[in-house]
């Protein structure tokens, strides 16, 4: 079986995959700037902090296959963001050169995509719009994997996650929602299947009124469980608990779209007409 890393462990995503991956790896090793409270006596644990190659160079020793979910998961200040995302990222990719890891899969985000309208379907392949310093940086991970695949022969998979969780939160998550068990689906696709040179896919369940063509992932092999219609009336009565927000309820990215805003808004009522 081989042997998988997984960064940012601490973190959300890291917590659900920690439960949800060792039947499928049971050869997983965890790492985190922080170890996490709730650490098990079966789990292997190393601490590293991105930032500093060397820490994640010793934790890419020996493993094939890399599921990166570290790093600043939120919009923060350019300085939070440069050195977990920026910084680190380039040292991850770097140190799983060097140490001959065969995979890596990187934890990309919607956000990289935030500032096209929702009533406009893209698919994977089209220019990059981020809504956020953190959406920027997803933009940078996905083109330095890019570069490690095609320079290096590194086989990478970027994932734009969507909304991760057990149900979708709102309206908006309607569309971008995906079950635990389906971003599984995903990862296992991209460390195991054997067309993987570099690809990027959509971190999403079966959702009705996804906005995204992810067609590619299903050429791969996915099938995802989730269904986001399944959940309907929970989300409806969750948006009805927020306020209007004219900017992030227009473009795809939602609230990060808003945050900071202070743009043209007259192209928003241009593209409803």
């Amino acid at each position: 079986m081989p042997r998988i890393l997984v960064t940012g462990a601490a973190g959300g995503i890291g917590t659900s995959l920690r439960k949800l991956l060792p039947p499928i790896y049971p050869d997983l090793l965890l790492s985190d700037i922080n170890k996490p409270a709730d650490l098990g006596k079966n789990e292997e644990f190393k601490t590293a902090d991105l930032v500093d190659l060397a820490q994640v160079e010793a934790i890419c020793e020996g493993v094939d296959g890399i599921l990166h979910f570290g790093g600043y998961s939120i919009e923060g200040s350019w300085d939070q963001i440069h050195q977990a995302n920026i910084i680190g990222c380039y040292n991850l990719f770097e140190a799983a050169y060097r140490k001959g890891v065969k995979r890596v899969i990187f934890a990309s985000s919607n956000h990289a995509v935030g500032f096209y309208p929702r009533h406009h379907r893209i698919g994977t392949d089209v220019t990059a719009r981020p809504d956020s310093r953190y959406g920027v940086s997803k933009v940078f991970g996905e083109a330095l994997g890019a570069l490690y695949a095609d320079k290096h022969g590194l086989k990478v998979t970027c994932i734009r996650i969507g909304n991760f969780g057990e149900v979708p939160l709102d309206h908006r998550r309607l569309s971008i929602w995906l079950k635990p068990e389906d971003l599984v689906q995903l990862c296992r696709i991209g460390l195991e299947n054997p067309d993987i040179h570099f690809e990027v896919f959509y971190g999403a369940s079966y959702n009705e009124r996804a906005w995204w063509d992810n067609h590619r992932a299903y050429d791969l092999g996915y099938r995802p469980t989730g269904r986001a219609e399944d959940f309907r009336e929970h989300a409806f009565a969750e948006q009805a608990k927020l306020k209007s927000d004219p900017v992030g309820d227009f473009y795809q990215g939602g609230a990060f779209c808003s945050m900071e805003f202070d743009g043209d808004t007259g192209r928003i009522v241009d593209w409803k007409k």
